[in-house]
């Protein structure tokens, strides 16, 4: 049976929405269940910089999903919508929501839903859907990565790019990142990153030249802007570019497209959130068939910077938005 749930629960709203935004604690009213959906008390939830953006205004959420902030938790399924989900019940889950994290509990499609591994934190569980998938999207459903090949990780310090560095080391990927510190260039060669390019100091493509002549097959750049062309100046014949952010900039100067034509490069463009419900339930799946026994084992594990209590989201926003993050911030409940 259903356990009794309240008619209210406590979750963030964004006030003021843009560049003077506030985050506040308000009453609200506890998501109705739909078909095919649980009902999961928060234990946790991650923080990523799609929340940045969106309370700034400039990542509303797709029509029909939750303006509440937040793409991923962990916590305790205490309700499903169908009889046929009642297996469910009880059970620790982590997965994608299609927002609403922030806040004591939220609704998740089943198909998003994965058991939390054993020996797992829920802080742990938390902070892996959103930044894990997003590297299996880019490095194996978009990228077609294969064993040997090499890969240029951008932002290696990132929440994705540490999780892209240890998939891409689990299936027998040499990866190369660029960071801006030096002990952000040390956390990712203990990840197993081969080489770390501190882009203060040196121009990664001319670093990278000299490490690996032969090319780069797949570039992960969540930067874009002044990256580009250089990106496209390190890609070995048939590589690819995958843009999934645009951290340094919307447009491209003076974007030249004959080397991408002489290296039959390709250049892509890719999203998560708004991926349909099919999408991401698959992307669930095949990411639980290909890394359950890593993340079991703790070969794959979430780097986790700080967790803060919910009531402190505020200043665990400022720390992210500094850059001086190494993995993931966790809000715990």
């Amino acid at each position: 049976m259903n356990k009794p749930i309240p008619q209210q629960m406590r979750a963030v709203s964004v006030q003021q929405p843009g560049k003077n935004s506030v985050l506040v604690w308000q009453n609200q009213a506890i998501p109705e269940l739909m078909s095919g959906q649980l009902l999961i008390q928060v234990a946790a939830c991650g923080i990523n910089r799609a929340d940045l953006m969106q309370r700034q205004g400039l990542y509303p959420p797709p029509p029909g999903d939750s303006d509440i902030l937040g793409l991923e938790v962990a916590g305790t399924v205490v309700a499903v919508a169908d009889a046929r989900l009642e297996a469910w019940l009880g059970q620790q889950v982590f997965g994608l929501v299609n927002g609403g994290g922030y806040a004591e509990y939220v609704v998740m499609p089943e198909a998003h839903a994965m058991p939390v591994p054993n020996g797992w934190t829920m802080a742990q569980a938390a902070a892996t859907a959103e930044t894990f998938l997003t590297a299996y999207q880019l490095l194996f459903t978009e990228g077609q990565a294969q064993p040997g090949q090499r890969v240029l990780i951008h932002a290696g310090a990132s929440g994705v790019g540490t999780s892209a560095i240890q998939l891409a080391k689990a299936k027998g990927l040499h990866s190369a990142v660029t960071v801006g510190s030096a002990d952000k260039a040390e956390a990712c060669l203990k990840l197993g990153a081969k080489y770390a390019i501190n882009y203060r100091q040196q121009q990664f493509s001319d670093a990278l030249k000299q490490f690996w002549p032969e090319g780069i097959n797949l570039i992960l750049d969540p930067v874009a802007g002044p990256y580009i062309n250089q990106d496209v100046a390190l890609l070995a014949q048939d590589g690819k570019i995958i843009i999934y952010a645009m951290m340094g900039g919307r447009t491209v100067p003076e974007f030249e497209l004959v080397p991408l034509f002489r290296k039959r490069g390709q250049l892509w463009c890719s999203t998560l959130r708004n991926r349909d419900l099919a999408y991401k339930g698959k992307l669930t799946a095949d990411f639980i068939n290909d890394f359950a026994a890593d993340m079991a084992s703790g070969k794959v594990t979430p780097v986790i910077q700080q967790q803060f209590a919910a009531s402190d989201v505020e200043q665990a926003h400022q720390l992210l938005a500094s850059n001086q993050t190494i993995g993931k911030l966790v809000l715990t409940f």
